[in-house]
């Protein structure tokens, strides 16, 4: 069984080695989780070379950065690395895009990246996949004289972007395959950042079907050591509110007073690092009474039958893919079995083993 309306992030948290990927990919392909999806930090976590590991080692999961940054990679760079995984996995790759973090890029030397640049990005992407060649490049991303991959390239390959407020949701309806919610999302965020994707495609002319949309959600069963339940959800909640509380909160329209009495604390003002990577269980149970109980309890918590209910309560909302988030396959082992039990298998079988590829372009993934 594989399903392919399920996807996992590897090595999720702090690990000590790349190498654990392997062994999360092999598992996550055992158990028949269809998705892997990778997230970048600029430590032991670069994209590129941590997708060419997983398409090394795998043969069928799905496989997408979400997100990797456009800026931080040239334009022919970022396009020959999307191809050639694309061709090593034989379609089963879809490159991610995102946002990223103003402050890291300020600390980097590094432009903010905008709604515009985004969608001009996608274009210059597609644009090269099929074998364009572009001269004299010139905007707000940048002056290029030359940009090739191959002239005889025409390949589709998939554009997901990781999306949070309403022009990056409507961005990703008009002109990205697969839009990535965020975690912790509340049911009505989510339902309305459906809504606003599927909108958006239907507007610009396109199947609202073909544009699928991924839950991020934190999934932390109550058979893990209470330890890793806090970091799992107070760690990594508060990285979040330390890196874009504004967002988040007005994103689930939660009150700003809260933010502030967290931002405020002695503890967040002078810790140093990603609490989720740095803090101890002490200082984890300390920052756990600055956060209130509904910010948190927007997850999949619980015993694998509790964890399940929230899983498919996000296809109800919409959702056309869950990823089920912060966990190795080795921790998702019960509740994965417990959403067997329960899967509707002919309700899925239109999905591709590629994140971001249109169901209606199933079975066409290389050319």
């Amino acid at each position: 069984m594989t399903m392919n309306e399920l996807g996992f992030y590897a090595l999720a948290g702090a690990p000590k080695t790349p190498k654990d990927l392997i062994e999360e990919v092999e598992l996550a392909e055992h158990i028949g989780i269809g998705n892997c999806f990778l997230s970048e930090r600029f430590n032991i976590k670069e994209a590129s070379t941590l997708s060419g590991a997983v398409g090394a080692v795998s043969k069928k999961i799905g496989i997408a950065t979400a997100a990797t940054n456009h800026n931080t990679r040239h334009p022919i760079v970022t396009g020959s690395y999307a191809s050639t995984m694309h061709f090593l996995t034989e379609g089963r790759f879809a490159l991610g895009l995102g946002r990223g973090i103003d402050l890291l890029f300020k600390a980097m030397g590094l432009p903010k990246i905008t709604t515009q640049q985004l969608e001009e990005f996608a274009r210059i992407m597609r644009r090269l996949h099929h074998g364009e060649t572009i001269t004299e490049y010139k905007s707000s991303l940048g002056e290029w004289p030359f940009l090739r991959l191959d002239p005889d390239f025409d390949e589709y390959i998939p554009l997901i972007l990781t999306a949070f407020g309403p022009n990056s949701l409507a961005l990703g309806g008009r002109a990205f395959d697969a839009v990535v919610l965020h975690t912790f999302f509340t049911e009505e965020t989510t339902a309305r950042c459906v809504k606003s994707v599927k909108t958006a495609a239907a507007e610009s002319g396109r199947d609202p079907a073909d544009v699928r949309v991924w839950s991020c959600l934190a999934v932390v069963g109550d058979h893990l050591s209470l330890e890793l339940q806090l970091k799992k959800t107070v760690g990594r909640m508060a990285t979040y509110l330390q890196a874009y509380g504004d967002l988040m909160v007005r994103t689930n329209q939660w009150n700003p007073k809260y933010l502030s009495r967290f931002r405020d604390s002695e503890i967040i003002k002078n810790f140093q690092g990603a609490i989720d990577q740095k803090a101890s269980f002490q200082e984890l149970e300390n920052i756990n009474e600055l956060i209130p109980n509904n910010w948190l309890s927007n997850a999949a918590l619980g015993t694998p039958k509790e964890c399940v209910r929230v899983i498919n309560r996000q296809f109800e909302l919409g959702c056309d893919g869950v990823i089920l988030h912060g966990v190795s396959p080795q921790e998702l082992l019960p509740i994965v079995e417990e959403y067997k039990i329960h899967r509707d298998a002919e309700r899925f079988s239109h999905l591709p083993n590629n994140p971001g590829l249109p169901p209606s372009m199933f079975d066409t993934q290389i050319s």
